[in-house]
């Protein structure tokens, strides 16, 4: 019964048929016009005329509706409706992918808007929803790193947690080579057809345990492709500055250490950009997405159940009460 109450899923296989629905007007005039005509002849019908329209009288078209009516769901039935039960098997090689995010306390500078650490969450946000079919996972980085999602295909989980990245989460600093060492980590073990690692940073490494250089030959002993992003205008740009009077934002010089992200990507196999502004930012992630494309492959399978018979049973149904009212209740002298 639900599959006949699903007319978003119902076909038919032969809607040809429907075509013989416009004998339905035929039909109803032909049975009309024989109830109008007299079978007995009388002298006069006056006094016929003034006499009250019994039942039978007033009910005898409904003969007439359920022929049209067996006509109706027989016409259905030739036209075999089915219910159609779609399933897709989605095979994926899946790419396996970390997002190493700095989070240090520069990233609040306002060249990018609102700021650096807003503009990099909104793309990374955005390129998630893209890579349906791929593992990814987040690390934060700043005077020390830490694994705020491991890679995961949850993309509810990965939202919530880019969403709640802030600057200050972790001790100031920025320590690329343990943002890129703790990646690194995070995918070595995974079983994706490639690895991917993107970094993205706005300053030149100053602290950490783990040093860069180092960093980088852990990344090519595990075979991981790294992306590097430097995000920040070429000049000055404003940054939150400690001021007696508060926080404020000035003018400082903007330093990337560009020379070190393009000897990582290089010798890795990926790529080095510079964000300089919003728009750049979503450039690069996009370009980045039709670079490491995933090969997915769907699968449709269609499934159909014949309905035609609950619409035959009815024309039956329909058919006999009419036979049986015809020559009884309604029977005629002839």
């Amino acid at each position: 019964m639900d599959a006949l109450l699903d007319w978003k899923h119902i076909s038919f296989a032969q809607p040809y048929f429907f075509g013989l629905l416009l004998l339905l007007p035929l039909l109803i005039w032909w049975q009309l016009k024989q109830q109008q005509t007299p079978l007995l002849r009388l002298s006069s019908t006056f006094h016929l005329k003034r006499m009250p329209a019994t039942f039978r009288v007033r009910f005898r078209p409904i003969l007439t509706v359920l022929r049209a009516l067996t006509l109706t769901f027989l016409i259905i039935a030739l036209a075999r409706p089915q219910s159609s039960n779609v399933s897709e098997t989605i095979d994926s090689d899946g790419i396996d992918i970390v997002l190493s995010i700095d989070v240090s306390g520069s990233m609040l500078a306002e060249d990018l808007k609102p700021n650096r650490i807003e503009a990099a969450k909104k793309v990374a946000l955005d390129f998630v929803e893209k890579r349906i079919t791929d593992r990814i996972g987040v690390v934060i980085f700043s005077g020390e790193s830490f694994t705020l999602c491991p890679i995961t295909i949850d993309q509810n989980v990965l939202r919530q947690q880019l969403e709640s990245i802030r600057s200050g989460m972790l001790q100031d600093g920025t320590a690329i080579g343990e943002g890129l060492a703790t990646a690194v980590d995070r995918i070595r073990k995974s079983n994706g057809k490639s690895k991917i690692i993107i970094l993205l940073t706005d300053g030149v490494n100053n602290v950490g345990k783990i040093g860069p250089e180092l960093a980088l030959e852990i990344a090519k002993a595990y075979k991981v492709r790294v992306y590097t992003i430097g995000v920040g205008t070429k000049g000055m740009a404003p940054y939150p500055t400690p001021t007696p009077f508060g926080v404020q934002m000035q003018m400082q010089e903007v330093q990337i250490d560009e020379a070190l992200l393009q000897k990582i990507s290089s010798e890795t196999g990926g790529k080095y950009y510079r964000a300089t502004d919003n728009k750049s930012l979503a450039k690069i992630y996009n370009d980045i997405d039709k670079l490491e494309k995933s090969k997915v492959e769907i699968s449709t399978h269609k499934r159909y159940a014949e309905l035609f018979f609950p619409f035959a049973a009815i024309a039956l149904a329909c058919l006999s009460l009419e036979i049986i009212l015809r020559y009884t209740y309604f029977r005629s002298i002839t």
